[in-house]
């Protein structure tokens, strides 16, 4: 586009997750990788191969040791790195997960400090270490760059008691500090985690929020028919859950309020999606012979917009414990197809303050499993018409990939002259 000042043109991305992961943060990296390639930049990118959100390596890239892959015209370069990727993740396996990839990636690293500098530098966390491999690169070539914080994995591992030791922590957040102090720009994803980022460091924290692609996921009519595709009847309340199935998420209550809602058969309960709690939570829906939860494969992205629209509620449940630490990346893709989200949120939490303000969706308070299964069961049944409207209202006017992403690189090459907005996300009586 020639309305973009693309001076400079070389950037580097770097990261444990990237294209073809569809959820979570290498779906963003990977949209990013795109968008820099279509506006006339050229794009290095140094990561793993895709695993995420099975803990496998995906196919076609097992068995492979490092590879290059060059696309776009030459415009992209992905360099892929061996990692350790554990079956069934804990703390100890992730802390060795992202110890091996930081090992393997530092020599993709070094061996770009023989090629063109690269002017930009994105630096995706977590692994929040990997802002060292960034330093280390600026410190021979020069650069500028952008510490981009998804999750606040170290304070996430503290809450969620994945590591115990204080002398271990204290040493963690000393190594995020000599990073965050010494990078030219930290941005975040949502207005919660900025303000956190925004404690431990003196320059001003940039707000850089995920995005959807609001021409691949829109609203849909002829729900009922898109509820026989999956094995629905027209008159079933489908609730969903789909994403990442991990300790965070706490699913385990959903269990039991789909026992407790068995006299209620026109609600069907979908778990969708993969990860390391999938199995063991189909073993436990099945001990409890329950008639109406039903586990799916993550769908591909031809059918993921269709397969959104026929869910009459979208379940987004959090811990206390995660709330304002990570953004849930799935409500952008519920907002963008007007769908009925039910959020759990603490009171407070730029989430919860958000869909508060914009009348969007229903947010209800964490953990609180018979608050949950009574607003379930309210939302099958009441008419949340206008909270749906105001979520795609929400998603044309903030959530747009175009708009956020030229923001950013404004702000990157002209500080001073273009702030990035903390936008509080208000709507004059949408």
């Amino acid at each position: 586009m020639d309305h973009i000042n693309t001076v400079k043109k070389r950037v580097l991305l770097m990261g444990i997750n990237f294209a073809p992961e569809l959820t979570g943060i290498g779906k963003y990296t990977g949209e990013m990788a795109d968008w820099l390639v279509e506006n006339g930049y050229e794009c290095t990118v140094v990561t793993s191969f895709p695993y995420y959100p099975n803990w496998k390596v995906q196919a076609p890239y097992s068995g492979r040791f490092y590879k290059k892959e060059v696309q776009k015209n030459g415009k992209l370069r992905v360099y892929r790195c061996p990692q350790y990727v554990p079956l069934v993740p804990s703390g100890s396996k992730r802390v060795l997960q992202e110890a091996t990839f930081i090992l393997s990636s530092f020599f993709i690293i070094f061996y770009l400090l023989f090629k063109k500098r690269h002017q930009q530098i994105f630096c995706m966390a977590p692994p929040f270490h990997l802002g060292f491999l960034a330093l280390f690169y600026r410190f021979f070539k020069g650069g500028k760059i952008v510490y981009h914080i998804h999750d606040l994995q170290i304070e996430a591992a503290r809450d969620l008691k994945v590591l115990k030791t204080e002398r271990a922590f204290k040493f963690l957040f000393a190594l995020e500090r000599f990073i965050l102090n010494r990078v030219n720009f930290v941005s975040t994803v949502s207005p919660g985690m900025l303000k956190r980022i925004t404690k431990k460091v003196k320059q001003e924290v940039l707000f850089f929020p995920n995005w959807g692609d609001l021409s691949s996921f829109y609203p849909l009519t002829g729900r009922a028919a898109l509820k026989k595709q999956w094995g629905f009847r027209p008159d079933d309340k489908v609730v969903l859950y789909s994403g990442s199935i991990g300790e965070k998420q706490g699913l385990e209550s959903l269990l039991s309020i789909a026992k407790e809602l068995e006299g209620q058969p026109f609600i069907k309960f979908v778990i969708c999606g993969n990860g390391p709690y999938k199995e063991k939570l189909s073993r436990m829906a099945s001990e409890k012979q329950l008639k109406n939860m039903f586990f799916m494969p993550l769908q591909p992205l031809s059918l993921f917009n269709s397969f959104l629209n026929m869910a009459d509620v979208h379940l987004v449940i959090q811990r206390k414990e995660a709330c304002d630490l990570m953004l849930p990346s799935k409500l952008i893709s519920i907002f963008a197809i007007g769908g009925l989200a039910l959020v759990t949120a603490e009171p407070g939490s730029s989430l919860h303050t958000t869909m508060i303000e914009n009348g969007m969706g229903v947010v209800i308070d964490c953990e609180n499993e018979v608050l949950l299964q009574n607003t379930i069961l309210d939302c099958c049944i009441s008419d949340y018409t206008q909270a749906n409207l105001n979520g795609r209202i929400y998603a044309e006017r903030f959530l747009d990939r175009e708009n956020i992403l030229q923001r950013i690189m404004q702000q990157i090459r002209e500080p001073k002259a273009s702030p990035v907005p903390v936008i509080d996300y208000q709507f004059e009586n949408a």
